[in-house]
């Protein structure tokens, strides 16, 4: 909302409220270790849930499919990832029929002031 719309009230709210920059991952905004790692975690669990959801799975079903138990399942697609590294989502997208790519390539340069 424009600030010429707000109340007096919400301005002074609106001036009390710290922002804080983000970096684009939310785990490295906590200061979790590991933040890289635990976002490309959440993007292959959120890949695997989609493929369940289109492909009309039941947890036994897409367990039984993966290689896990229901229960595994569940804390997979809970986000409770801790049991489960890089290399078991990846299997775990190849028995549901993924391909799986892994790309490097430089990053992005970063323009400094010279």
């Amino acid at each position: 909302m424009p600030t010429e719309m707000l109340t007096s009230k919400e301005e002074s709210v609106a001036e009390e409220i710290e922002v804080t920059p983000i970096c684009g991952n939310v785990f490295a905004d906590l200061d979790l270790p590991d933040p890289e790692l635990l976002l490309a975690k959440a993007k292959l669990c959120v890949k695997i849930s989609r493929i369940i959801k289109e492909r009309r799975l039941t947890q036994k079903q897409a367990a039984k499919l993966m290689g896990l138990t229901q229960p595994d399942l569940s804390n997979l697609l809970n986000g409770r990832l801790d049991g489960f590294t890089l290399d078991h989502l990846f299997r775990c997208l190849d028995a549901l029929g993924q391909e799986i790519q892994i790309i490097v390539r430089p990053k992005p340069s970063v323009q400094t002031a010279a």
